[in-house]
């Protein structure tokens, strides 16, 4: 009876979350019911990890991807849409790799504004679920938020605390060499491509470097955001 009611918060979570990483939605200043109307201007693709390129409607018919109901954690188990990772590629800890994940594109008159980026790894009791924005030159980061995980509030949990997602905006993640360059550090972050570590979570802190590192490189979303910034 309350599946409905559970998948639409889920659903709600995830769109705030979306908003939030692209520092778009202040829960000091905007509601639930803002949600919606906020969530307007981003244009949902899917991605094809392997090539790196957004698919056009014809190719989404063709692997039988409706965007309207696509949800890529419900096919991760699906080999159609989804590959298994041995322990050496796999430094997030994430078992398997959806092949088509969904990504959000905030445009304007000059171009690409903000990209919004699904990123999932292994933290210290499982699976940490959020998205990493960027801004519109696919190097500079512009917000960071999880909306599901099993971490120790107070500790591991601090992933969510505002001050510490504050950390984020303004980050680079790529060096001079086109490798990711943006750490998650034990302890106190120096320059303009690292952040603290979180004060007694030294495996959460470790599981968030490593789904940087994860998804931001040529595993992950690396050949997307290097043809994004090449454009």
């Amino acid at each position: 009876i309350l599946k409905p009611m559970q998948d639409e918060n889920r659903i709600l979570d995830r769109n705030k979350n979306i908003l939030g990483a692209a520092v778009l939605f202040d829960p000091e200043v905007n509601t639930n019911e803002d949600v919606a109307e906020l969530f307007e201007s981003f244009t949902p693709r899917v991605l094809d990890l392997n090539s790196g390129s957004l698919l056009a409607d014809a190719e989404l018919s063709e692997i039988g991807i409706d965007l309207g109901s696509y949800d890529q954690r419900s096919v991760i188990n699906n080999p159609d849409y989804s590959e298994a990772l041995t322990s050496e590629n796999d430094p997030a800890g994430i078992k398997r790799r959806v092949t088509y994940p969904m990504v959000y594109l905030v445009e304007n008159q000059d171009g690409l504004e903000t990209v919004v980026l699904p990123v999932n790894g292994y933290g210290l009791w499982g699976i940490l679920y959020g998205f990493i924005a960027l801004e519109g030159d696919a190097n500079t980061v512009k917000g960071l938020s999880f909306y599901e995980l099993k971490e120790t509030p107070g500790l591991g949990a601090e992933v969510r605390n505002p001050n510490w997602m504050a950390l984020w905006p303004g980050k680079e993640v790529y060096g001079d060499n086109g490798e990711v360059a943006l750490r998650v550090v034990k302890g106190r972050a120096a320059g303009e491509q690292q952040i603290d570590g979180l004060s007694g979570a030294t495996l959460t802190t470790q599981g968030v470097d490593n789904l940087i590192q994860y998804w931001l490189g040529d595993q992950g979303y690396g050949p997307f955001l290097r043809r994004l910034r090449e454009s």
